[in-house]
């Protein structure tokens, strides 16, 4: 075989190795994403459609956190620091934002639960976090979260031992909706005034 032959297998045997790494690192923020929401990892909460039908007298406290993303210019802040619930209890957890500028400013909020050994029992009903949420020139606004806490917690082994959940919301800007962009700054006039 000619040490050309040779050079162009080599080359093409390459390119597959590259193309087959970039498939996989495409596949992989999937893949981890869908991961984390079947397991509870990284402290990925799931999402359900109804309330317990089991509440146990044991009892979590539940503590609220919330920050923003280093470019988002709203304020955000949990209404309440923390409650105490009855595991598998339905508690309903209030979160405020204000958008302080003077244009329309779409986010959507990332969030998890500490310990991560508690995600796979934390169970939102309802969150504001499901959609993105867009609010007009200083509007402020109190966004609801549902949740509880599965009382197959007392089963597991690490999770059991949880006397507090902390429940964390980051919001970062977002591109607004293509309808709210094409408007005219003129046309938007602030929404407590």
């Amino acid at each position: 075989m000619k040490r050309a032959d040779k050079n162009i297998i080599i080359a093409r045997r390459l390119i597959g190795v590259v193309a087959t790494m970039g498939m996989l690192s495409l596949a992989a923020v999937p893949f981890y994403n869908w991961f984390c929401k079947v397991t509870g990892f990284g402290g990925e909460t799931r999402t359900v459609t109804q309330a317990s039908d089991t509440v146990l007298e044991q009892t979590i406290k539940i503590r609220f956190d919330a920050s923003l993303d280093r470019d988002m210019p709203w304020e955000f802040k949990p209404a309440q620091r923390e409650m105490e619930l009855r595991i598998g209890e339905t508690g309903l957890a209030f979160f405020e934002a204000y958008n302080p500028t003077d244009r329309i400013v779409a986010g959507t909020a990332s969030y998890n639960v500490t310990p991560f050994s508690t995600g796979y029992y934390f169970d939102k009903i309802e969150c504001f976090c499901f959609e993105e949420q867009v609010l007009q020139p200083g509007e402020r606004v109190m966004m609801p979260v549902s949740f509880y806490v599965d009382p197959e917690i007392v089963q597991d082994r690490e999770a059991k031992y949880t006397h507090v959940i902390t429940l964390s919301y980051t919001f970062h800007e977002t591109d607004l909706p293509q309808e709210l962009a094409n408007l005219e700054p003129a046309r938007i006039t602030p929404a407590n005034q």
